[in-house]
Formats: structure tokens, C-alpha cells, sequence
């Protein structure tokens, strides 16, 4: 008996060890596949239009918030661009990615500019965005989710992204169910809101943020790492709290992205802010630890 499990552990072994390098490649040309595919995204941005650019690369149910969460492309077809003689350009560029080890969920981050015509020598605005990627039906990859915020003018160039950045550490998962990796999605958003209610917004933070985090808030470049994403959130005295109000994950339900409201509440019981929110989780030893958060605070009365 003792021998039979030991030849099956073998065998598990020996088939791990044959499968990791083939597990590797597809990853590697997943990753890669879905950077050229926002570079291209960027591209069309300059040569025909943003609006054109975004109506193309957009899922069917792909969110942009205007300013709350809609279904972008429905919200395209009924807001058209209005006639002018100047043509806007928003460019980016992905400075970092990552995606599933199934392939086939995965996001980019990086820093955007925005002339108010294409023609113009200097941007009027500048920001970090974050997009939320998924694989399609067809292999090719369509955005499901868009959000980013302002920042000042950056003092240096942008960083190019490179093959193989962004992978380190990923624990590699077959095929789960993905209604129950969901809910257990949700459940994990729904109690950090607790215990940041409870504990404030820097501990629970801590808690529930993986080690290599991003976090985006208007007005700063990103905070990248979990203590300075923490010490970023340590002025918050108010009670930060939010609802989710979407949760996806990848087929080996090892990466997710949320999306919801927030607001910050006072001591007083005023609310001080409400806005969006989105966030990019991935499984860290079995839990979900968060990624990416991203807040874009709604304009005061709304």
C-alpha cells in the first residue's frame, strides 16, 4: 500500500516538473499577447481617435464610470463626441502587467497624458490608469474595466514594459469554480470594509494588501509597495467603507477585479467623500491578498 502512494506521488511529481516549463511559455505569450494588445489599443487612440479606439477595444460588458459604473460601450452608442474642429488625444502607455495563470484574465497599469488637441505641443493633463483584460471567445483580448486618476506632471520619461515583469510569485491553479471563487471574492471585499470601519483605513490595508500593491489616488503619482500604499492612507481619519458591486475571477481563480462605492464618513457622521472604486486581487497562499486599488472620487452633491 505504502508503495502504490509513493509511485503516485511520483507520478504527480514527475508530471508537475514535465508540465511547469509549457505552463511557463503559454503564461509568458499570454502576458505578452495582452500588453500588444493595449500598446495596439494605444495606437489606434492617435491614428483614428480616442472614441474610435475605446468603441474597439471594449468588451460588451466592459465598464467605464461616467461618472458611475456603465456598460462603456451602450453609454458610447447613446453619447457621441460632438463635432469640432480640434481632435483631443489621450496617450498611455503600460508601465506594468500581469495576468492569470490560466491566461485568460489579467490587467495593465501605467501612466496617460491628454492633449485638448492632437496638434498641440504640450498635454493639459496627466494621470495612471488601470484596465482590467479579458480573453475572449476568439483568443483576442478586450478590456472589461477602465479607471485611473490624475497626477502631477511626471519629471521623467515613461518606463517601457518588458517581457516577464510582473510574474513573481504566482501560485499556478488549475480550472475552479468560478461562482464560488466569486463569492468568496465578494465575501473578502465585504469584510476588509468591515474591519476598515473598525480598525481604520492604514491597518486594514495592511492586512488585506499583498506585499507588492499599487495604490492610485487623485493627485499622487501611485503608491507601489505595501508600507508605502499603507503610510499614503495613514491621514485618513474618516471611515472608509465601500460596497461591491461587481466581482470576476479567471478560470483558475487565482486572479480577480472588484469594483463598487465608497465614501468616507466623519467622526460627526457628515460624509466628506463618495466615489468609485476598483481593485485587482490575487491569490496569496490560499487567500486573497489585493493588488491594485484604485479611488475616483465623485464630484461634490453626486
Amino acid at each position: 500500500m505504502k508503495m502504490k502512494i509513493l509511485l503516485t506521488l511520483l507520478v504527480t511529481i514527475c508530471f508537475l516538473i514535465g508540465t511547469t516549463p509549457a505552463q511557463d511559455k503559454k503564461q509568458a505569450g499570454d502576458l505578452k499577447s495582452m500588453v500588444e494588445t493595449e500598446r495596439a489599443f494605444a495606437r489606434m487612440s492617435e491614428e483614428k481617435g480616442t472614441r474610435e479606439a475605446f468603441v474597439a477595444f471594449i468588451a460588451d460588458e466592459g465598464i467605464l464610470f461616467r461618472p458611475t459604473p456603465v456598460l462603456g460601450k451602450n453609454w458610447m452608442q447613446e453619447n457621441p463626441v460632438p463635432s469640432s474642429t480640434t481632435r483631443p488625444w489621450l496617450a498611455w502607455q503600460p508601465i506594468f502587467a500581469f495576468v492569470s495563470s490560466a491566461g485568460d484574465l489579467g490587467y495593465t497599469t501605467g501612466p496617460w497624458q491628454y492633449k485638448k488637441d492632437i496638434k498641440d505641443v504640450q498635454p493639459t493633463a496627466f494621470g495612471n490608469f488601470m484596465t482590467v483584460w479579458k480573453k475572449q471567445a476568439d483568443g483576442s483580448w478586450k478590456f472589461a474595466l477602465d479607471l485611473g486618476v490624475s497626477n502631477p506632471e511626471p519629471k521623467g520619461p515613461m518606463t517601457m514594459w518588458q517581457p516577464g515583469q510582473g510574474q513573481m510569485d504566482q501560485e499556478i491553479s488549475g480550472k475552479v469554480d468560478q461562482q464560488l471563487a466569486r463569492s468568496g471574492l465578494l465575501d473578502a471585499e465585504s469584510k476588509f470594509s468591515k474591519v476598515s470601519a473598525e480598525l481604520g483605513a492604514r491597518e486594514s490595508f495592511l492586512l488585506y494588501a499583498a506585499k507588492d500593491v499599487r495604490l492610485f489616488r487623485n493627485d499622487h503619482f501611485p503608491f507601489v509597495g505595501k508600507m508605502a500604499a499603507a503610510d499614503a492612507l495613514a491621514p485618513v481619519t474618516a471611515e472608509w467603507t465601500w460596497t461591491p458591486l461587481f466581482a470576476g475571477v479567471s478560470i483558475s481563480g487565482d486572479l480577480g477585479y472588484t469594483y463598487g462605492a465608497y465614501e468616507l464618513r466623519e467622526k460627526a457622521g457628515t460624509v466628506s467623500e463618495r466615489g468609485n472604486y476598483a481593485r485587482v486581487w490575487k491569490k496569496v497562499l490560499g487567500d486573497w491578498k489585493l493588488v491594485i486599488d484604485v479611488a475616483d472620487p465623485l464630484p461634490t452633491g453626486q
